[in-house]
């Protein structure tokens, strides 16, 4: 991407590149983004989407356990926003940066005070200790 960002008029007209005596490269010479870069781009969307709220969860309509985790928090009184990952635009990319993330099944995905909580496992063993009401509290999800 650097000899792309350095080389002044690489994207403009040919004729304007053949006034500078620039050749066209083949096709194969032009860099496409990275696979991590992509990642880390979608990484970041991610974090923009968490940012300021107090539960977020990641989700796809059919899974019956993005399902049950909606159900749970819900019934606390809390009121997340819920990103169907099968109904959004990028919906496969941001599924891709939460397994990178370390989300694994990456839906139902749960952040809460901006930090991702994990999966159903994590969220149900913080209910079962009786840890996720005060974690919904200190984020602001719930008043009692």
């Amino acid at each position: 991407m650097d000899s792309i960002n350095r080389c002044p008029g690489w994207l403009g007209s040919s004729s304007r590149l053949s006034s500078l005596n620039f050749k066209i490269p083949p096709k194969s010479f032009i860099a496409l983004p990275s696979i991590d870069l992509l990642c880390c781009i979608t990484m970041e969307m991610v974090t923009r989407m968490v940012a300021s709220r107090p539960v977020v969860i990641f989700s796809r309509s059919t899974c019956c356990m993005s399902h049950t985790i909606k159900t749970l928090i819900t019934g606390f009184g809390a009121n997340p926003t819920v990103y169907e990952l099968d109904e959004i635009q990028n919906g496969q990319q941001i599924e891709m940066a939460l397994q990178q993330m370390g989300c694994k099944p990456s839906v139902p995905a749960v952040f809460i005070g901006e930090q991702l909580i994990g999966g159903p496992n994590q969220v149900m063993s913080l209910q079962v200790k009786n840890q996720l009401v005060p974690l919904l509290l200190r984020a602001g999800a719930i008043w009692i």
